[in-house]
């Protein structure tokens, strides 16, 4: 589909350009991409969509000076004033003592095999069919309502990077996706509930009628929503929503806040911040993970890394830059588009299964709260603070009881690390993964 020798020529005569303009070093990306979307409501198609880009983006460095341009346009006189761009605004910017790139000796050497790009591209046709089979079974549900539509997807991209240190490096991307969602009741007594699967591979989707029933079955089982009372009781999140958890731990450990002292871990590198046999691991190269990559934003080895060990805080997200703010070693977490400089990231995130089952885990609880949606942001960065909006069902006697709404979940992540349980039921649904998790003592505000 794409030629990654012609984008890595093309590159490589950018850089060469830049070096004559005046630049001491630089680097540049990038991406080419091809995508479909459809979007269907009560079974008429909205939207059918294809799109192709391509955005390039140049880094050129000036001793401690660095200026990043991007442009879309690839001839050659379009490429000839990006670089001249660059070079200027290299010469006019402060100095940032942490920039540049890595010495030469540092840059992968191996660019590894990782199964993330599927070469079929699907005929529209096998979309809107997909979509109009996962509307079909969601609306065939006994009390689903109404439906807010049905969406099937298909995307790909190559990603070349190349730098003046000697790295070049290219790999292709791909994913598809369907997703359904669905209202139950009537009036104020309406409820609204989603499913979807995704994947690098089409034989890696959930069936469209799963994937519906799913939505359907989701949303009628929220009708009659209620209020607990409030108090502190033991929590449970669903997966899909425990993955949030781990959102809040990648930005706590990113270099950059660490570096800025805006982390409420800043001071814990070293110390235990989660139970005895939790381990929080970054998998770049994960085989088919919905966010792999077979080296990082700077052209460095990614390996495994298990930030979390045996519940204790082992590592920082670190690009180079968070990395020589620290005077630490980059462990290739670098994330780089076109528009900016690299930056710290995660990729495949996810926490390891523990030694019960859900079953298990809800067994315990005499009385408490089961989270199957997360609302609002309210969560400090810098204190810990937790305390966002939620729904699901209440737990009695170890089972599942009635839904609820309109709850409010308060706490501080500090305590509810510690506090965390794992299930043995993850499943890699996302580029963030966690299994069913259970927190103790959390606040809930109710009725």
């Amino acid at each position: 589909m794409f030629d990654s020798q012609e984008d890595a020529n093309l590159l490589d005569d950018l850089l060469k350009k830049a070096k004559a303009a005046g630049a001491e070093e630089a680097d540049a990306v990038l991406i080419r991409s091809a995508s479909i979307s459809h979007a269907q409501r009560l079974g008429k198609v909205e939207r059918l969509e294809r799109e192709e880009g391509q955005d390039l983006g140049l880094r050129v460095l000036l001793g401690k000076r660095q200026a990043v341009v991007s442009s879309t346009d690839l001839k050659a006189e379009a490429l000839a004033e990006l670089v001249e761009r660059a070079v200027a605004m290299a010469k006019s910017v402060p100095e940032d003592p942490t920039c540049g790139l890595a010495a030469p000796e540092l840059v992968a050497r191996e660019i590894p095999e990782l199964d993330i790009f599927d070469p079929s591209e699907p005929a529209p046709e096998d979309l809107i069919a997909a979509a109009q089979r996962c509307e079909e079974a969601a609306r065939a549900v006994p009390g689903v309502t109404n439906s807010e539509g049905a969406e099937a997807a298909w995307g790909t991209s190559q990603v070349t990077l190349t730098a003046s240190n000697g790295f070049q490096g290219a790999y292709a991307v791909s994913h598809r996706s369907l997703a359904c969602s669905v209202l139950a009741g009537e009036g104020t007594g309406m409820e609204r509930d989603y499913d979807f699967t995704t994947a690098v591979f089409a034989d890696g989707l959930r069936a469209p009628e799963e994937v519906g029933r799913g939505a359907g079955e989701r949303a009628v089982r929220r009708l009659g929503a209620k209020r607990p009372g409030t108090g502190k009781y033991p929590v449970i999140f669903d997966p899909r929503i425990g993955r949030s958890l781990l959102g809040h731990l990648a930005g706590a450990i990113n270099g950059q806040a660490v570096a800025r002292g805006t982390s409420f871990l800043r001071d814990k590198l070293g110390e235990r911040i989660f139970p005895e046999g939790v381990t929080v691991t970054d998998d770049p190269r994960r085989k088919r993970g919905l966010a792999s990559k077979p080296f990082d934003g700077e052209g460095l080895a990614n390996p495994a890394v298990d930030f979390i060990d045996d519940g204790v805080l082992t590592a920082w997200v670190l690009d180079l830059a968070s990395a020589r703010q620290l005077g630490l070693e980059s462990n290739g977490r670098a994330s780089r588009g076109v528009s900016g400089p690299p930056g710290p990231s995660t990729t495949n995130l996810y926490l390891a299964p523990g030694k019960v089952s859900r079953e298990a885990l809800l067994a315990g609880v005499e009385e408490g709260f089961y989270v199957t949606e997360m609302i609002g942001m309210g969560v400090n960065g810098v204190t810990g603070d937790y305390s966002r909006g939620a729904a699901g069902f209440w737990i009695e006697n170890g089972e599942l009881a009635d839904p609820v709404s309109e709850v409010t979940l308060a706490g501080n992540l500090k305590q509810m690390f510690l506090e965390l349980t794992p299930a043995d039921d993850l499943q890699f649904l996302y580029g963030t993964n966690a299994p069913t998790l259970r927190i103790d003592g959390m606040t809930l505000a109710g009725s």
